[in-house]
């Protein structure tokens, strides 16, 4: 089911499905019980970009902690379950604005109905998830292994077991270390099911393995049509899950705004520590309100051709640089010099 027909859902201040905005993800890594930990990481990725935020629910302290945390936010909290229904319970009492539960690991019938019927009353949607790592044994056994085929199943019987109960208002999540089964997974369930889908490869990797698998798995994904929601999911600061995400939504042509930093491959031309320049530059404009595109060229005799497609440019030569708009010279200035006068002039635009 392509995004502009899936089902929309309200998770708090937000709706997603029926052609609505992708919003992107994460989820913390404090002591959820920890409130202030936890409101200030979370006040760090609303500041990143981050539109929903996911909280671990362990313990009663924690499910307890939603009241206090939602006060002090502004963008949709999600509380995490597992194992314990009464937790699921807890926390939407005290404001979670959706659940992310695994019916499998739950419990039975009757504690999964008792979740079911808060939902329902207090009109919470639910998450269903289920990962590569918690499939049934059951659907191991018949399809002989770990399968896109399985993970579909699995979660198409545990979204029913939840309408079965008379509740519809759900978000499906399917999700696997394995990239390519991963995208089949979305490819399969994307024909059998109008619920919203929450797309992200789970337990990636490191910041720099993370990101290859989720740019491949996730813009393969998103590029056919699928997915409402996502989630790069790192091991680091949460805070580059949403540099990432935000940068793949823009790859994608999903997401405007932002300044795209574009630079050249060092070579045996370049006479500058173009490595750092460009890291600086990254980070200069990250707090800049431009759609722009800016690139930094390590040469200063291909760079003015180079950064041709880009707004405004920089290149560097031996001890000297040189400010490029639209291909086109504009200055040149010493070394020194570069890194503030690309910063001069990005304020002027913005000002302009």
């Amino acid at each position: 089911m392509f995004r502009e027909n899936t089902k929309v859902i309200r998770i708090g201040n937000r709706v997603i499905g029926g052609g609505n905005p992708i919003l992107i993800q994460s989820m913390t890594n404090t002591r959820t019980e920890d409130v202030k930990a936890t409101v200030d990481q979370i006040r760090r990725l609303t500041e990143a970009g981050c539109e929903v935020i996911r909280c671990a629910v362990p313990s009663m302290e924690a499910a307890n902690a939603f009241s206090e945390i939602k006060k002090n936010i502004s963008i949709p909290l999600v509380a995490d379950i597992h194992f314990d229904y009464r937790l699921a319970i807890a926390a939407m009492e005290n404001g979670a604005d959706k659940i992310r539960i695994n019916p499998g690991n739950i419990g039975n019938d009757e504690k999964l109905r008792a979740v079911v019927t808060v939902a329902k009353e207090r009109e919470i949607p639910i998450r269903v998830g289920v990962n590569s790592g918690s499939l049934e044994k059951e659907i191991i056994a018949k399809y002989g292994r770990v399968t896109a085929e399985g993970l579909v199943e699995s979660a198409l019987d545990k979204a029913k077991r939840i309408e079965d109960m008379g509740y519809d208002q759900l978000v499906i999540s399917i999700k696997s270390s394995d990239v390519m089964m991963c995208v089949k997974a979305h490819e399969l369930i994307a024909t059998k099911t109008n619920y919203p889908l929450h797309v992200g490869i789970t337990e990636s990797g490191t910041v720099n393995a993370g990101n290859i698998k989720s740019a491949l798995g996730l813009g393969i994904i998103l590029y056919q049509g699928i997915g409402d929601t996502i989630r790069v999911s790192l091991t680091g600061d949460p805070v580059e899950e949403i540099k990432s995400a935000k940068l793949i939504l823009k790859t994608l042509g999903f997401r405007q705004g932002g300044v795209e930093v574009v630079s050249c491959p060092t070579c045996g031309r370049t006479q500058i520590d173009l490595i750092k320049l460009a890291t600086d530059v990254e980070e200069m404009v990250s707090d800049l309100d431009l759609d722009i595109k800016v690139a930094v060229m390590g040469c200063a005799v291909n760079g003015p051709g180079e950064a041709r497609e880009a707004d405004i440019g920089i290149a560097g030569g031996k001890g000297v640089g040189l400010l490029i708009k639209k291909g086109e010279i504009i200055k040149k200035v010493p070394e020194t010099e570069l890194l503030n006068t690309l910063r001069e002039e990005l304020l002027n635009w913005k000002q302009e």
